[in-house]
């Protein structure tokens, strides 16, 4: 890597800032001792009134283990920080959320958990971030039983919820019905588990999803148990075996959140006219975009340099403002279908090389936050 990226790191992308002037003893003795010690104890006497009177209303907890690290995997805790840091600094920029890097020093779940829950009230929300699957499904469900903050694992709901709005504006391009089309999730892991429910819960019927052994089917894989053993008994209505190729003969859609070339070039003829192609394993796709784009209609990719970019910043600092604006105990099915329809809704004429919007479109963070917001209210999860 060049020396600007490293010249750009050195000592870290974000600082602590002052919302407050600190100026003169009376700016000191409100601000710090002795008047902050009515603030306290009006909060031991009222905690709602932590929300309005420090740092919670504005502020995330971004929390990894650092096991599973964009495409680098198992690289620890410290070596994850900058990724952290990029984290938060997107929140503050797209849409002025204070977030805090947060490295744990255990893979341990029990572990990861207590000191989540140690930390959580200083924080109005907690966002999972690069912890490995299986762990990442447990960690998750059990802090959102235990906190009643927002807590979303962003490596499965942000790519879920950014994926499901380029889908819709995919399906719009090529003339298809959205709750018809034949969907094949290749990746059965934290994107894949979440990508399938979210489709699911926008009531898309047909979807097939495969790991490296297979189709995951209940006749075919008894086997199976846990999260893809759910999933399993979820899809494939039509019990299609084998593996992604056999799954990809008529599909139309092709999602892919595995790794690189885990997709024959040659499968992806055999689906259906005017396809749509999301190869989003990164930087290497499962299949070779350009190749992909012989034959489908609409291509998607998580990479940066080429047209419609699945990028996860388009979700969770939206997700988060709105949750964060109406103090929001967690963030649910509808906040996220709802967010879906916000990013989609940026693009007024979808075409085939702009399905989503830019990351620097400035519509789409506010109108997936008061979208959020309106989801909560109406679902009943926001105290405000």
């Amino acid at each position: 890597m060049d020396d600007l990226t490293f010249d750009l790191h050195r000592g870290g992308k974000i600082e602590t800032a002052l919302r407050i002037p600190l100026r003169d003893r009376d700016d000191l003795s409100r601000a710090y001792t002795p008047g902050v010690a009515d603030v306290c104890l009006a909060i031991a006497e009222d905690p709602a009134l932590g929300w309005e009177y420090t740092q919670k209303s504005t502020t995330v907890a971004v929390v990894t283990d650092g096991t599973a690290v964009l495409g680098l995997g198992d690289i620890g805790p410290l070596a994850a920080l900058p990724v952290m840091e990029g984290k938060a600094l997107l929140f503050k920029h797209f849409a002025g959320v204070n977030a805090v890097p947060i490295c744990l020093d255990t893979t341990d779940p029990d572990e990861i958990v207590a000191s989540v829950v140690r930390l959580a009230p200083a924080f109005g929300g907690i966002n999972l971030e690069d912890i490995a699957a299986p762990h990442c499904f447990e960690v998750e469900d059990r802090l959102r039983a235990l906190l009643d903050i927002p807590v979303f694992h962003d490596d499965q709901h942000g790519t879920a919820i950014v994926v499901l709005a380029a889908l819709r504006n995919a399906a719009r391009v090529v003339g298809k019905d959205l709750a018809a089309l034949r969907i094949v999730v290749c990746g059965a892991g934290a994107a894949g588990t979440a990508v399938t429910r979210i489709l699911l819960d926008a009531g898309i019927p047909d979807i097939v999803v495969t790991d490296s052994k297979g189709v995951l089917d209940e006749d075919t894989r008894p086997e199976l148990s846990g999260v893809k053993a759910h999933l399993a008994h979820d899809t494939n209505p039509r019990h299609v075996h084998d593996d992604v190729v056999e799954a990809l003969r008529g599909a139309d859609v092709l999602i892919g959140v595995s790794g690189p070339h885990t997709v024959p070039d040659e499968a992806i003829e055999t689906m259906a006219p005017d396809a749509i192609v999301f190869a989003l394993a990164n930087p290497v796709p499962e299949i070779d975009p350009a190749r992909a784009a012989k034959t489908a209609a609409v291509v998607a990719t998580g990479r940066s340099d080429l047209p419609n970019q699945i990028n996860n910043v388009l979700a969770f600092p939206g997700v988060f403002r709105g949750a964060l604006d109406v103090r929001a105990t967690t963030v649910n099915e509808a906040m996220k279908l709802a967010a879906a329809g916000a990013i989609a809704s940026c693009v007024e004429q979808p075409s085939a090389e702009q399905v989503i919007p830019s990351v620097f479109d400035p519509c789409v963070a506010p109108a997936v936050a008061e979208a959020v917001a309106r989801a909560a209210r109406e679902t009943g999860v926001a105290r405000r």
